[in-house]
């Protein structure tokens, strides 16, 4: 078995970090952003028995952890680091039945293309930041899509939101008018 490294970096949102390993934990993504959410997920229900753990979010070779306030990352990022080693070398699933997340675009030529873009050019930027994003429906002009992971209630999701990803759109896609995110 090689040697598992994890090493982190931080993210835009200060309450997120996140652990990268040298070994691809999962194909897409998955996001707990809550511990009743996460029984599906060994890794993920382990990761919420520590009491400052908020949030969970995994990524090909990463997982972002959102933590509580109040605590500080100095505190808690090494013992993260040492369960996250033990956990990818213990093999701990991330989700119970891997079940292939083929890409697969739906809709009319104009949401395809949009997806398209999102999958493409916004996604692994997204992803290098620690989150995800997914679209949920083009309607009169307006994107409509889901951040994930430590894009969730980051303080610069909305200038990424507006400045990246809607002027991208509006660029390569011309009847995008706007882009939002949807509450979660």
């Amino acid at each position: 078995m090689a040697t598992i490294n994890v090493y982190t970096e931080s993210t835009p949102n200060p309450s997120t970090m996140k652990f990268l390993v040298n070994k691809l934990l999962i194909n897409g993504s998955l996001d707990y952003p809550d511990r009743e959410r996460a029984q599906e997920s060994d890794f993920a229900r382990e990761l919420f028995k520590f009491n400052f753990v908020e949030g969970v979010f995994f990524a090909s070779n990463f997982v972002t952890v959102t933590k509580s306030e109040g605590v500080e990352w100095s505190d808690i990022e090494p013992l993260l680091k040492d369960f996250v080693k033990g956990a990818v070398e213990s093999e701990l699933a991330v989700k119970p039945i891997e079940h292939s997340e083929e890409v697969n675009f739906e809709g009319t030529d104009i949401e395809v293309k949009i997806q398209q873009v999102l999958h493409d050019y916004v996604r692994p930027a997204v992803e290098q930041d620690g989150g995800a994003i997914a679209y949920r429906s083009f309607d009169n002009g307006v994107v409509t899509v889901e951040l994930r992971g430590s894009c969730s209630g980051c303080p610069s999701s909305t200038i990424t939101l507006k400045a990246g990803i809607e002027g991208l759109l509006k660029r390569m896609v011309p009847e995008v008018e706007e882009v939002v995110a949807e509450a979660l």
